[in-house]
């Protein structure tokens, strides 16, 4: 089995990368079209801005490859949010896989911007409750493909799924066992 990571302007390359090491698969960094499209699944790896990461794909003529195929692909932090339609972040159109938009979170007193550190997920699929590790500005909200939610100032997404699209708004490379287990679980649907 091989994972292509899609270098797409994002600055967790490595992260993700050893993770799948640590657990003995294989995978690759690439940001080649003809490199990628031998992969079994892609991960769109997290840090970064939208409008960046977004040029970064068009550049490289990676956007046909991410929409057109059928392959599963998880997509961390900025990699998920890319998955909806628009980000007030940079004032960006994203991919359009998943209806809603992306927003950024209001800091006041109480909540902090960015969310930084472990947080919730709440899940209908047992497996996936627990603590994950959080950095983020950004966030989706609720929608009919919402798999799993946490609270931060309010809830929002933090587990998409539509079709053999995944998204986490957390970073299972950061968050120990849990995120061990969140990413064998994305391997064992290949």
């Amino acid at each position: 089995m091989n994972i292509g990571i899609i270098d797409c302007g994002g600055a967790n390359l490595n992260s993700i990368y050893y993770s799948f090491k640590r657990i003995n698969i294989n995978a690759f960094i690439s940001d080649s079209p003809s490199e990628l499209d031998g992969m079994d699944a892609y991960i769109l790896p997290g840090v970064g801005s939208a409008g960046i990461v977004m040029n970064k794909l068009k550049e490289n003529n990676l956007i046909n490859l991410i929409k057109g195929t059928k392959k599963p692909t998880l997509g961390i932090c900025i990699g998920m949010q890319i998955l909806f339609e628009y980000s007030e972040e940079d004032n960006t159109q994203c991919l359009g896989l998943i209806n809603g938009g992306v927003k950024k979170f209001q800091s006041d007193s109480n909540i902090k911007v960015p969310q930084m550190g472990w947080n919730k997920v709440i899940s209908d699929t047992d497996s996936l409750n627990g603590y994950y590790y959080f950095a983020n500005s950004y966030y989706t909200d609720s929608n009919d493909y919402a798999i799993g939610h946490s609270y931060y100032g309010q809830k929002f997404n933090s587990i998409v799924k539509k079709d053999n699209f995944l998204g986490c708004q957390f970073h299972p490379e950061k968050s120990s066992d849990i995120g061990e287990k969140f990413i064998k679980n994305f391997i064992n649907t290949i």
